[in-house]
């Protein structure tokens, strides 16, 4: 699958972005430097001028690929979204049993996440951090109608229905395959949260782990 992923470039509504980081040096180091940044000081204490005094340029440079930071944040998740959805793809398309191709996609969206080495500027690991910290901050905006509107959020929109679309196979009968779906890939980040920082009120931790919840949560639902 690495070698796969190494010659596939995610996809990112170009609305996001000035100019595309991943067509020069300087937009990777962009990307690279900012999940990094991000992850240590958090979004909200993140700014332009920071990133620009940790990879050794002008400020001015960044807004030449992102009008703002939440421009930046938008672009990270959406490069994440597209990255699972070609996780989710890959994974499922050959398995022919309902059951099976549903606890993997669940699996794929709800699991923790691990480095992918062929992507050598991007740490998954790390953007994963990023989303569970803070993808809810890229859609909890006055904005969002708008946002939507120019496809902003389609990636992640497709990874949901993609999943949804397998639970109509193990159940067409069932009425809230979207609701479902989107409690599921939404709440993983939350239980994945709770874990780390509020471990008093989940049942997830070392042991019981957040994918474990939700394939339980979606067999019940789905008898």
């Amino acid at each position: 699958m690495q070698i796969i992923l190494s010659n596939i470039k995610m996809q990112v509504n170009e609305k996001i972005y000035v100019k595309d980081p991943e067509t020069s040096a300087l937009g990777k180091k962009i990307i690279e430097q900012s999940i990094l940044l991000i992850d240590d000081i958090g979004f909200d204490n993140f700014t332009f001028k920071k990133l620009g005094e940790k990879i050794g340029s002008n400020e001015s440079s960044i807004y030449r690929y992102f009008e703002n930071k939440h421009k930046l944040l938008v672009y990270l998740s959406s490069w994440y979204w597209s990255w699972m959805e070609y996780k989710l793809v890959f994974t499922t398309t050959n398995i022919a049993d309902k059951q099976e191709k549903l606890k993997k996609a669940i699996t794929i969206v709800t699991e923790k996440i691990t480095d992918d080495t062929s992507t050598e500027h991007i740490n998954e690991a790390i953007l994963n951090r990023i989303i569970i910290a803070e993808f809810t901050k890229t859609l909890h905006t006055k904005e969002v109608d708008q946002e939507n509107k120019e496809g902003f959020f389609l990636i992640y929109k497709r990874v949901i229905n993609r999943v949804v679309s397998i639970v109509k196979e193990v159940n067409p009968d069932y009425q809230y395959a979207k609701s479902l779906v989107s409690t599921i890939v939404e709440g993983s980040l939350h239980q994945h949260f709770l874990t780390d920082h509020l471990k008093t009120i989940t049942d997830c931790n070392e042991t019981v782990t957040t994918t474990q919840f939700y394939l339980n949560l979606a067999e019940n639902v789905l008898r």
